[in-house]
Order: structure tokens, then sequence, then C-alpha cells
């Protein structure tokens, strides 16, 4: 029997974290040859060397493509794209792969997608349908999309309007979430055992925190992050273990205020990552999550533990009743941190799914494989315009979906 060849990519620690279940499902099924390929900040040393994350995992790294520049202007991130392409086609070419995998939203991951869409190669597509409307990673969350034969998505409302990008109902699976499945089957570090290997003082009431920039709002990474930072200063009451931002255009500002500030203050303590496991035995511990990282939205709520999410970053997705949201403002943040600190931590309803997303994906790929319904010929899947007015008067419900 001829192996299917599977690639899954992952350039971050956070992609990587949530992929962590499916991948090790898959690398367990005998008639796939699943490739994992590291690349993008996984490789470069400031953001941690998080491919050895994988490595302690004991998951083997078929191949470590490079492709990050030194920088995150916006130029540097369209070099950034033009090595993914370049590298990822290189190893495209010479793979000639069954099916690639991809999660979320990334500029590098677009052009990841658009190499593998060039060598005819399908790919199936995670967290598609979501809304951003802070990012740039909307536009290429969308891109990915169209580009996709698979989709896996993580509530049924993104699955419709991935289906009203023109993608057909059957190729398009409401899975839940992985992150989801990481909470409820990962088994996680005791409070003691996690304060002494990450080196603070977990007894204490703290906060996760963890703040990326805004990239469509270019220019307030630095204004932004001061203003949590006052906030922060204000409770003393309260210890932050902070995670460092990642690459995208602002993320170095960030990184850099925040390197100069946290050592300053005996309750604070900044680490480059935690890695999935640290950093969820971090949540379940925690006072509060407080941020902008999509984790305080799809994974933060199946924990109990409330989330402060500020600003617009993560602005369209859909949230629990354990998110506050407020401004990235000094007094708006304080306001959200008192209120999470008489927030009940315990059972709050999870949107997302209820932990079983990787065996139903693989489920739908044994499926795809097995009765040979890929077909990279795809038909637009067209929505009904009733309710469309002969002047394009939108007139669809309240969700934004035609009825």
């Amino acid at each position: 029997m001829v192996k299917k060849k599977i690639c899954v990519a992952s350039s971050t620690r956070a992609e990587y974290g949530i992929l962590k279940p499916l991948i090790l499902k898959m690398k367990q099924t005998e008639e796939w040859e699943t490739q994992v390929v590291l690349t993008g900040a996984h490789l470069v040393e400031k953001f941690g060397n998080t491919y050895q994350e994988a490595e302690e995992d004991g998951i083997e790294i078929f191949e470590k493509i490079p492709i990050n520049v030194d920088g995150n202007t916006d130029y540097d991130i369209s070099l950034i794209m033009a090595n993914a392409l370049t590298g990822f086609g290189r190893y495209f070419h010479k793979e000639k792969l069954d099916l690639l995998i991809v999660l979320g939203d990334r500029t590098e991951i677009m052009a990841i997608t658009a190499a593998a869409v060039n060598a005819h190669i399908p790919v199936a597509h995670l967290h598609g349908g979501e809304l951003t409307q802070g990012l740039v990673d909307d536009s290429m969350r969308h891109a990915i999309t169209k580009m996709s034969y698979l989709h896996f998505a993580s509530t049924e409302e993104y699955r419709r309007r991935i289906i009203q990008m023109g993608e057909e109902p059957e190729r398009v699976f409401h899975v839940g979430a992985l992150g989801v499945e990481n909470i409820l089957k990962e088994k996680l570090m005791g409070r003691e055992q996690l304060g002494k290997n990450v080196g603070f003082p977990s007894e204490k009431n703290y906060a996760v925190v963890t703040f990326h920039p805004v990239t469509l709002e270019p220019g307030t990474a630095e204004t932004q992050i001061k203003e949590l930072f006052l906030a922060m200063k204000s409770r003393e009451d309260i210890f932050y273990l902070i995670t460092k931002s990642n690459a995208d255009e602002g993320g170095e500002v960030i990184n850099k205020f925040m390197e100069r500030e946290a050592d300053k203050y005996p309750n604070m303590k900044l680490v480059s990552s935690l890695g999935m496991k640290r950093y969820l035995s971090a949540v379940k511990y925690a006072r509060f999550v407080m941020g902008n990282s999509s984790s305080g939205i799809i994974e933060v709520p199946s924990l109990g533990v409330p989330t402060i999410n500020i600003g617009d970053r993560q602005k369209g997705r859909i949230m629990a009743e354990s998110i506050i949201s407020c401004e990235p403002e000094c007094q708006s943040v304080q306001n959200a941190m008192e209120r999470a600190m008489h927030m009940v931590c315990g059972a709050y309803k999870s949107p997302y799914g209820d932990g079983n997303t990787s065996e139903q994906i693989i489920r739908i790929l044994k499926d795809f494989f097995g009765n040979g319904k890929i077909n990279l010929k795809k038909k637009f899947y067209d929505i009904g315009y009733s309710d469309i007015s002969a002047h394009g008067c939108y007139m669809g419900n309240e969700k934004g979906y035609l009825k």
C-alpha cells in the first residue's frame, strides 16, 4: 500500500500547541506518512527557538524551512512571505504531497498555501470563517479559505460563513477547536510544580498576560502597551506572568518595551514562551487572563477562567460569557481587572466544541482519501439572492448571513 503523504506546517508556538493532538493522531495512522515542517518564528532565537517544543514532545521534524528576516516592518513581512513562497515551493516540488494541513491566518501561512496551490496540492484549513476585524489576518484567513479544499471550522456560525464564500457544504465541517481538546485531554502541571518550573510565585493571585500588535492600527503598539502596563502597575496585589509578543509588525516594539519594564517590578515576570502545556497549566490556576490573544477567546473559557480582551484585535470572534472586553486605555483596563477579580472561576460554556476535534478530522480525511472524493476542480457554491434587492442593498439577518 502506498502511503498518503501529508504535511502539517506550523510557523509559531501558538499554532504548534494547537495542532499537537492532531499531529500525534496522524502519526499513529499507518496509511499516512505525516511530515511535520516547522518554519517562521519557530526557528528564531529571540522568539524562543520553539521548534524545540516539538522535539521535547517526541515529534519528528521532517524539515525546517527558515523564512524570517531581521525586522518586522511591512516590507519585512513581505520578504518573509516571499521566502515562504520560494522555500515551500521547493519543498512541495520535491515531496509531491497528497495534502497540506494549515491552521489560521498568518501572512506566511497564506504564502505557504499559495505555493501548495501552485503545486496542485489540496489544502485542509483549520479555523476558517472567523473574524478579527483589527488585523490584516482577516484578509489572510479568507484568502487561505478560498485556496483550500477541505475546511474544518470551529463553530457552526463559522462553517456557514465559509459556505457563504462559495465553498461547497460537503467540503466544510464543524469540528470544534483543537485548543479545547488540549485543555480537556492534556495532563496539566500541578500549581506548585508550575511555580517551580517557570520560576514565579504561583501560590499568589496572578494573571497571565499576552499582548500582540493590532496590525490594522499601525503605530499604536507602543501607546497601547504603555497603557496596559500603567494599569498593571496600579495593582500590586496581582502578580503578572507575561509572555512575549509574536512576530507581527509592531511586535518588536512591544517586546522591547516589556523587556525594559518588567524587570523593574517584583510582581512581573516576562518569558519568551511557555509552551502549550505550561501555558495551559498557568491559565488553569490564574485569577484571570489578559491581553488580546485568540487563546483568551477560544481556549481559556473551557478552563473556567475570566479573560480580559483588550482592544479590537479579536473583534468579531464569538465570545463566551467569561470574556470582558475593554479599550486599550489604562482606566478601561483597570475597570476590567476589578471586575475580573470579583468573577467566580468555574465552568463557562465554550462555543468551541467538546474536545473530540482531532478524531473528527482524522475520520473525515480517511473518508475523502478512501473514497477518492478529492477533486481540485472546485465548484463555486452560490447561495440564494432573494434577500438582496435590485439596488444591491443587503437584506441578511442579524448575524450577517443570507436568510
